[in-house]
């Protein structure tokens, strides 16, 4: 029972992660001045980030350490937590120096929010993986 929990899970965390970026984002950035979708993803991306670390933990106790779900779940939470804590506030100070006319931070913000980009698709991956996995065993 704990597995086809987890997998459902990690389908609802999967769709949530493949649903902000590509229906909200865009939504925000449609809808409103280029400032302030900005600001708006600003107060949303710590809700969002927040959803996959609740998600992402109650899917790895789950697991109880049985198969490498555990460790992709416990991987995204952990990744997602520093992204969340640490990254984000230093991508907003360079995004803010970036509008300021500071070329360097510019330069930052743009490799910092590729990163975490990069990491987002990783990320869906090992839950694609990790459904993927859980499927084989029922």
């Amino acid at each position: 029972m704990e597995l086809i929990f987890q997998t459902l899970l990690l389908v609802f965390l999967l769709g949530g992660m493949i649903f902000f970026p590509t229906v909200v984002a865009p939504a925000v950035f449609t809808s409103l001045e280029k400032n302030q979708a900005g600001l708006f993803l600003r107060k949303l991306f710590p809700n969002y980030y927040g959803f996959i670390i609740i998600l992402s933990g109650f899917a790895s106790v789950l697991d109880g350490l049985k198969n490498p779900v555990f460790l992709i779940c416990v991987g995204i939470l952990l990744s997602t937590l520093m992204v969340r804590q640490f990254l984000m506030p230093m991508i907003n100070r360079w995004r803010d120096a970036e509008i300021s006319g500071d070329l360097k931070a510019k330069k930052k913000f743009k490799t910092a929010h590729r990163l975490t980009v990069v990491l987002n698709i990783a990320q869906m991956c090992g839950i694609i993986y990790a459904i993927h996995v859980n499927i084989s065993h029922f």
